[in-house]
This record gives C-alpha cells, sequence and structure tokens, in this order.
C-alpha cells in the first residue's frame, strides 16, 4: 500500500433494536397464535364456550404450518394470504352458527340465510329502537373487518415467524401431529363434546361448502312434492261442507311451545289458565279437544310455520317458502275462499305490504297500519292482543248481516322480548290503544330486562298467559253458536326459555260451540279441553291441512 491509498472506513455497527420492542414483538407474535389458535378450534355452540375447551390441537394448522414451510417464498406468501382469509371466513360462519343455533335453534345457511339480515334489523329497531339497530349494524360491519384483518395479518406475521425458525417450527410440527394423532386414536377430551384432536374447522368448511349443491337439490325435490295436491281440484261445493254457516278463526299465538304448558318453571300458572278458561267455556256450552303439531322451526321464523300449516306441505327455509307462495297450492285459508267464505287477515306484527296475502286468499288484511291502535308500542309487538281481538271485533266479525267469515288472527304479545307484558281490562275500556301507555312508561326496557334470565323467563311466562286468557275471553264475549276456533302455537320459545334438546313441539286447540264440528274430528283421538296433556297425539305440522279437509270435507 503506497502512502496516497486511503484504507475504506468500516461499516457502522448495527444499532442494537431496543428492549421494549423486541418484547413488543413477541407478545404481539404471541397473540396472534392465541388468536390463530382460537379460531380454529372455537366451539360450535355458545355452552360450550370454556377455557379448557380451547387446549386442543387443531390439524388444520398443523397441516398448514407444514405446507408454509416447504413452499418458496412468493407462493408461501400467497398461501398464507389466502389461508388467512378462508380461517376469518370459517371463524364468520361459525359466529353465525353459534348465533343461529341460540336464536333459530338451527345453523346458518350460507345460501339462503342472507335474506334474513334485514328482518333482524327491523326485529331491534322495534325492539330497542332505530338507533340502536344502528349502533348494532356497525358493530357487526367493523366485527366482520376486525376478523379479516386481525386473523390474516395474525397468519402472515405466525408464517414470518415460523421461517425464520424453520427447524424448531418443522419439529413442533412432527411432535404435535403425533400427540394430535394418539389423542385421535384414544378420543381424548378435556371437555365434553369437544376432542383434543380437533378438526373442526375443515369440518365446517366442507359442511357449508356440501350445503350449496344439497340447497339445489332440495329445491327440485321440493317443487316435485309442490305438485302433488290431493285437493287441488276438489270443486267449491265439496271443499269444507261440514263447516258451512261456521265463523272459523285460525288463531297463532306467538312461541306458545309445549313447554309452556310442561315445564315446571312455566306449566303451573300456564296450565291453570287453560284449566279455568276450559271451565269457563264449557259453561258458556263450548267443548274443545287439544293435541300437539310439530313445527318446522323454533325460536322464530313464524311465517315459516304459517306456511307449513296452511299449506301441507314442510316449510322450513325462505327458499321453499317462496317456491310455496310461488305456487298454486291450495291453503286451508284459500280453500276458504274458494268455498265462498269472507276471509280476512288480522296480522298486528305485520307493518308493511303484504302481497303473499294473494297467494294465502286472504280478501282483507288488518296490520299495524290500520287496525287503528293509537298507543305505544310493546317492543317487538306494536299493540296488545287483546286490542288487535277487539279491533277484528270492531271492523269484521261484529258487522251486522255479514256473510261466513273465515279469519287468520296472529297474536303477538308473546313474541321475543317478551316485555312489556299489557294486562287484560274490559272489553270496553280497550278504545284506541292510548291507556296501555302507563303499561309501558312503568317497565324497564329490553335491554335491562335482558340482564337478567329469570326476569325474561317470568316474562315470558306471563306474555303466554295474556295470550291465552285475551283469546278466551274474548271468545266468552263475542263467541256464539256459529264460532269454531282452532289456535296453536307457532314454534318454541329461545332456548333461554326451554332449555337445550326441547321438542319442536307445539299445543292446538279447536273450540266450538255447535258439538257436530267436534264429533267429525273424534277418530283423531284428541285430549278433552283447552290443555293437551304429555300422552296427547302429536302430528307433524304439515299433516294437519289434509287431515282437516278430510274431516270437513264432504
Amino acid at each position: 500500500m503506497t502512502a496516497t491509498e486511503v484504507r475504506p472506513a468500516p461499516p457502522p455497527e448495527p444499532k442494537a433494536e431496543p428492549r421494549w420492542r423486541r418484547v413488543l414483538g413477541r407478545v404481539t407474535t404471541v397473540l396472534a397464535a392465541l388468536l390463530v389458535l382460537a379460531a380454529l378450534v372455537l366451539p360450535h355452540e355458545v355452552g360450550q364456550i370454556s377455557p379448557a375447551g380451547f387446549v386442543r390441537i387443531p390439524v388444520e394448522g398443523l397441516a398448514g404450518l407444514a405446507i408454509l414451510l416447504v413452499l418458496p417464498p412468493r407462493p408461501r406468501r400467497v398461501v398464507a394470504l389466502l389461508g388467512g382469509l378462508l380461517l376469518a371466513l370459517v371463524t364468520l360462519l361459525r359466529i353465525l352458527d353459534m348465533g343461529f343455533l341460540v336464536t333459530l335453534v338451527r345453523p346458518f345457511d350460507p345460501v339462503l340465510d342472507w335474506v334474513l339480515a334485514d328482518d333482524a334489523f327491523s326485529f331491534l329497531a322495534d325492539s330497542v329502537g332505530l338507533a340502536g339497530a344502528i349502533a348494532a349494524a356497525v358493530a357487526a360491519v367493523l366485527l366482520v373487518v376486525a376478523v379479516f384483518v386481525l386473523l390474516t395479518r395474525s397468519v402472515l406475521r405466525l408464517t414470518r415467524v415460523a421461517i425464520a425458525h424453520r427447524t424448531a417450527s418443522a419439529r413442533a410440527v412432527a411432535v404435535l401431529s403425533v400427540v394430535w394423532l394418539a389423542c385421535a386414536v384414544l378420543g381424548v377430551q378435556i371437555v365434553a363434546p369437544l376432542p383434543v384432536a380437533s378438526r373442526s374447522a375443515a369440518a365446517l368448511a366442507w359442511q357449508k361448502a356440501m350445503q350449496v349443491p344439497a340447497t339445489m337439490r332440495d329445491e327440485q325435490a321440493f317443487a316435485q312434492q309442490a305438485r302433488v295436491d290431493a285437493f287441488r281440484d276438489t270443486p267449491p261445493g265439496r271443499l269444507l261442507t261440514g263447516l258451512r254457516g261456521k265463523d272459523v278463526m285460525l288463531t297463532f299465538v306467538e312461541s306458545y311451545g309445549r313447554s309452556a304448558v310442561e315445564d315446571p318453571r312455566y306449566a303451573p300458572q300456564v296450565d291453570a289458565t287453560l284449566d279455568a278458561g276450559t271451565r269457563s267455556l264449557a259453561a258458556a256450552g263450548y267443548s274443545a279437544r287439544s293435541a300437539f303439531l310439530t313445527s318446522p322451526v323454533a325460536g322464530g321464523g313464524s311465517w315459516l310455520a304459517h306456511a307449513t300449516f296452511g299449506s301441507g306441505l314442510w316449510i322450513d327455509d325462505e327458499q321453499r317458502d317462496r317456491s310455496l307462495t310461488a305456487s298454486d297450492r291450495l291453503t286451508l285459508t284459500s280453500a276458504f275462499k274458494k268455498a265462498d267464505w269472507q276471509t280476512v287477515g288480522v296480522m298486528p306484527g305485520t307493518t308493511a305490504a303484504w302481497p303473499e296475502s294473494r297467494f294465502f286468499g286472504i280478501d282483507t288484511v288488518y296490520d299495524a297500519r290500520n287496525l287503528g291502535y293509537r298507543g305505544l308500542n310493546f317492543s317487538w309487538s306494536p299493540m296488545p292482543d287483546q286490542y288487535a281481538l277487539a279491533a277484528y271485533q270492531r271492523t269484521e266479525h261484529g258487522k251486522p248481516d255479514r256473510g261466513p267469515q273465515m279469519a287468520e288472527v296472529v297474536l303477538t304479545s308473546s313474541h321475543v322480548p317478551w316485555t312489556p307484558v299489557p294486562k287484560l281490562v274490559p272489553w270496553d275500556a280497550v278504545g284506541d290503544g292510548s291507556g296501555y301507555d302507563a303499561t309501558v312508561r312503568a317497565t324497564d326496557p329490553p335491554d335491562v330486562v335482558w340482564q337478567d334470565p329469570q326476569r325474561v323467563r317470568d316474562g315470558y311466562r306471563d306474555s303466554i298467559v295474556y295470550s291465552l286468557d285475551s283469546l278466551i275471553s274474548w271468545v266468552q264475549t263475542y263467541g256464539d253458536e256459529n264460532l269454531v276456533l282452532v289456535f296453536l302455537g307457532d314454534h318454541q320459545p329461545l332456548p333461554i326459555i326451554t332449555g337445550d334438546g326441547a321438542s319442536r313441539d307445539v299445543p292446538i286447540t279447536i273450540v266450538a260451540r255447535d258439538r257436530s264440528v267436534l264429533d267429525r274430528v273424534s277418530s283423531w283421538g284428541w285430549q278433552d279441553g283447552l290443555h293437551p296433556g304429555p300422552t296427547a297425539p302429536v302430528w307433524r305440522m304439515d299433516a294437519f291441512r289434509d287431515r282437516f279437509l278430510t274431516a270437513f270435507g264432504s
């Protein structure tokens, strides 16, 4: 080296990463791992969620990590990104499943159930107000965004960490795979029924993917089934001959399920109401027969139960309901119209136009907009049942010189959230409904009541008693020798009321003063009175139409 040559300066020493940054990075990695683990092993039902329920080994995580370890850098990043998005989608589907199991006692259908979002928003708006519904909708959107962003970023971060420690990651996959296999063979569970060897995420993804072609096949099968109708071509003169000259009321009592008459938390009061009603109606000359029907739904979906009852077809989803109302199927209500009854619908819970009324053969529809109610809403139910029945009496049933009438009446006071609960008043004090305002103002709002499950159950029980009392009192006050009343529940209430594993049975009763009416159904084996006992017959709800039209036809 000559004197004029200059030695290059050594590169500067890299600055050590601050300790707080290293700690933060490790904490973030741990949180990402916990989040991904929780998404992979999240239980299917709310009641299964517990800290011990997450102590599981997800085979999807092991397989995914093994694939990422052997991929080149660019494909690895693409696979990690897609894996995070897929995991987020599966997590949201599982959350929806949990919500549907709690409210409708069935899993979420990714093909058909998106249309229920509008109904859910309307229910919240009617129950807690528009502001609360909007807040819930915004929270739901933020939750969806958060799940996709956090899970995708977590998977990408864990991928980088695993590649940085490739040997340790490969050994961990190998060891945990052996443990997973052993637990799967031995059926190890820490919390029943959740196996330690988990494959629930993959099973859910496969199940939802297979639901799409299954839904398509069901649409075709249902269309073929609906075309078979033994009563479609029955001449009007041979329909419902056993009810000529009668006023027939087909009445649905919201959420009036088998649990109301058998669960010891509700049955003492509900059964006492039914037994007292049996005695008081008998004193007025009425007889009754009761049994059970198995509803296609639970927790909600009343319109599907109504369609099943009227059509004689099993309507348990939106696709079947749409197919039904686009057909020429004869329903119970359209059979009365065809046989020259005046047909009326009293639907206080309906707040918008109901175009399906034409399919169901309803000439005149009374809903929340034209029943004349001037009081405050009772949460979701716009008006008390007694007011709806009084309005029906005022507008239709009490008309002089009218012909025979068929009315489909939907009583909504026993609809969730079961607060506030109206009180029965003298019929001449019902007025325009404004007299009920004091009851509404004196009752805690639903968001307060629902903080205490016991208050919710008490409200359910009291609302069923109120609905039944209103109906029985109406018959006593306004019924005559030509009245034939068929009343039933549409479905069982939410699991918070029934508990897990409850049946889908609902009580059904026929009431008439004319003994010949009940003589026509004597072969059914139904029990006397308004209260069906534990041994009363149980039919599927879709069996009722054909048996009713057969019993009362020529």
